[in-house]
């Protein structure tokens, strides 16, 4: 069964909540509600909704100015805003869209009209997310940048990877080094930039892939000992690049649940990958799995 998606409405208008609510819920969305721009920043954390319909006036933190919060992170670079107000003049249609809105209505909202507009941006939105998953899933610390060097989006690996490594609750607010960012434009007689970070007794190679679009730059991440370790295992083990991974983590003291997070996998799927880490490394359980591994990476 299809999960129902759910819609957050911002707006201060409790009529205008109530007949949007009816309407949505009506076409199958669950639906919440925020009165104002600090509950929806709330409630977006909390609950990440699939598609925000946000009305652009509002007391306090209105919704140009809550969208645009929304976007300087990189956990809801993907998520739709439609804003909804009775504004109708350019300039304002154009701060909805500078603000990072994906589409404007204007008030008041017919239903009929709205509920296609939603669809649309629901299914590019996930094709987006399909993408990116899929690079993730072959294993691709991937990022994009601005020109200025900030992240605007991010591959699950290499988000996890950011938030490991420089404990950053919102890897929105990762920027690449200044060496790096200097040379995001790359010319013929100047080749494709990297650099590498020390971050305690690690190290982040930081990779130029290619512009992917005026205002995104992308960027490979890698981290040297990490890379050196794995391909350690998979010469000495005969492992896949999956099991490679899990092994690692089991050789660095991390529990099956740790390690699907870490992975993005369900911990039913790393007890598989271990079943056949065991028969394919002669052992029968995780401390001897770990022994064997630690001993290939202390080169004895």
């Amino acid at each position: 069964m299809k999960s129902r998606e759910t819609v957050l409405i911002v707006d201060d208008s409790v009529e205008s909540l109530n007949f949007l609510t009816d309407a949505l819920e009506d076409a199958g969305f669950t639906v919440l509600v925020a009165l104002n721009g600090l509950t929806a920043m709330t409630l977006v954390d909390r609950v990440a909704p699939d598609i925000v319909l946000m009305d652009a006036v509002m007391p306090g933190l209105d919704g140009f100015e809550t969208c645009r919060r929304l976007k300087a992170s990189a956990s809801y670079i993907d998520l739709p805003v439609i804003f909804m107000t009775g504004l109708c003049e350019t300039e304002d249609i154009i701060r909805g869209f500078e603000a990072g809105g994906v589409d404007y209505v204007t008030k008041p909202v017919i239903p009929d009209e709205l509920l296609p507009r939603i669809q649309r941006h629901l299914a590019t939105a996930q094709s987006v997310r399909s993408a990116r998953t899929a690079l993730d899933l072959t294993g691709r610390f991937l990022i994009a940048v601005d020109s200025t060097g900030r992240t605007v989006w991010s591959t699950p690996q290499a988000t996890r990877l950011l938030k490991e490594i420089f404990d950053y609750e919102d890897t929105g607010t990762f920027t690449v080094p200044p060496e790096l960012a200097a040379c995001l434009n790359p010319t013929p007689n100047r080749p494709a930039p990297s650099t590498k970070m020390k971050v305690g007794d690690r190290s982040l190679e930081i990779i130029y892939v290619g512009r992917v679009s005026d205002g995104e730059i992308l960027l490979r991440l890698s981290l040297a000992e990490a890379a050196a370790d794995k391909s350690a295992l998979r010469r000495a083990f005969a492992l896949t690049d999956r099991e490679t991974d899990v092994l690692l983590w089991i050789a660095a003291g991390k529990s099956n649940r740790d390690i699907a997070d870490i992975l993005g996998l369900s911990p039913r799927t790393v007890n598989k990958y271990l079943d056949q880490i065991y028969l394919k490394i002669s052992v029968e359980n995780r401390a001897s799995a770990a022994a064997k591994a630690v001993r290939v990476l202390s080169g004895l």
